[in-house]
């Protein structure tokens, strides 16, 4: 079940699921919104209050185990993006073993709570992303009097927003 050491953010220490865990939390996910890898990762991230994010290594893997289950099925195409939807056999899964699923949910919704207080994990991750492209474009080199005027006008947009809203 669930460990009571939870990750901050991405980057902490100590499992957050353990062995089996994240499947059933993945398939009562897909039960409840067919969705695909990355709306995964962010629903996890928003249901753990932004306590832990999963990474793609190891939301794809479980999702290919629920596929080879039989569990879950490829539903509609979005782009290169592959939704899954819940199968007859992935309801019965998640229908066998309800208490134990529900105890999962439960122990996600206290954690969600004791992370609560800091800042939207949304924001965080768009900070942390605005940081990391900033960085690389930096580091490939010299920029152009045009890419500076772009950047800038990017970077003086978004401050004026998040001070607006």
């Amino acid at each position: 079940m669930l460990h009571e050491r939870v990750r901050h953010g991405r980057h902490g220490g100590g499992r957050v699921f353990d062995q089996g865990d994240l499947r059933w939390v993945i398939l009562k996910l897909i039960s409840e919104k067919p969705s695909h890898g990355y709306e995964l990762i962010k629903a996890i991230e928003d249901r753990l209050g932004g306590a832990y994010t999963p990474s793609p290594g190891v939301i794809y893997p479980t999702l290919t185990l629920l596929e080879e289950l039989g569990y879950i099925a490829g539903a509609q195409a979005e782009g290169a993006k592959k939704a899954y939807a819940i199968t007859p056999e992935g309801e019965a899964a998640l229908t066998e073993n309800a208490p134990a699923v529900d105890g999962l949910f439960r122990r996600i919704a206290e954690i969600a709570e004791r992370a609560g207080g800091g800042p939207a994990p949304q924001i965080v991750r768009a900070m942390e992303n605005l940081r990391l492209a900033l960085r690389l474009r930096l580091e490939r080199g010299r920029l152009t009097d045009e890419q500076i005027g772009r950047i800038t006008d990017a970077l003086d947009s978004a401050a004026r927003a998040v001070e607006e809203g």
